[in-house]
């Protein structure tokens, strides 16, 4: 069995609303440990850390080096952090320019030197798109205590910016993952294939609620045997040639 290694943010690391406390907190029902256990469980081991961006991304592989040299494929999911703002500031002045936590060019820059880095070491690479956001929910979360009015001005008078300026991210990652020819796992359509795919996200709109982990974890665990298929026929063809 090939060894995993997941770097990513918080929904890799398992964080969900406690709609009771109103507040973030983890749950054990994590896609993660889904794959970790079980009859037919990964040995997979989670370095993702709460409100981790691509950069900080890079400092945990650093940090996890070791780890990353033993392990056999590394599973890689960032971005929804990386499209965020910082509402507090835009709600204060509406009128001026914010970029997000990590502007687009540098997301994109870093990821390729994240792949680069593990190309180098003859790792495996697996990439995870981002689950869709429900753009009301989020603008209602993250403007709470600011002034919406101010935030909406800002977003040209329609939260469904948000929507568009997370997909912007997406793309970029299902971009990155056709230039350098990595497998995908494809979780954002499993999410809008649902009829209400909302019901899988919690309050805030950003996060999978367990249900979301539950789908998640259904699509990696279908998808990892045949991407580790692929994968090892690539390296014999590539060995033979």
């Amino acid at each position: 069995m090939s060894k995993i290694c997941l770097f990513g943010d918080s929904i890799s690391k398992g964080v969900i609303i406690d709609e009771l406390r109103d507040r973030y907190a983890m749950t054990k029902n994590c896609f993660a440990n889904i794959l970790a256990t079980g009859d037919s469980a990964l040995d997979l081991s989670n370095y993702s850390m709460l409100g981790c961006t691509i950069m900080k991304g890079q400092s945990m592989i650093e940090r996890h080096i070791k780890d990353v040299q033993s392990c056999d494929v590394m599973v890689l999911e960032y971005g929804g952090n990386d499209s965020d703002h910082n509402w507090k500031e835009i709600s204060e002045n509406p009128s001026g320019d914010h970029l997000p936590k990590t502007p687009i060019e540098d997301f994109v820059s870093a990821y390729r030197s994240i792949i680069n880095s593990l190309k180098e070491m003859g790792k495996k690479i697996v990439m995870m798109n981002l689950p869709p956001i429900d753009e009301h929910k989020y603008f209602d979360w993250i403007s709470r205590g600011l002034d919406k009015s101010k935030i909406l001005q800002w977003l040209g008078g329609s939260d469904e910016y948000i929507y568009r300026w997370h997909e912007i991210y997406n793309v970029q990652i299902c971009n990155i993952a056709s230039e350098y020819n990595i497998p995908i796992i494809d979780i954002r359509s499993a999410f809008l294939e649902r009829r209400n795919y909302s019901d899988y996200l919690c309050n805030d709109g950003i996060h999978p609620n367990e249900k979301g982990h539950e789908i998640i974890a259904e699509v990696i665990a279908e998808a990892i045997p045949n991407l580790e298929h692929a994968m090892q026929n690539k390296a014999v063809f590539e060995k033979g040639a």
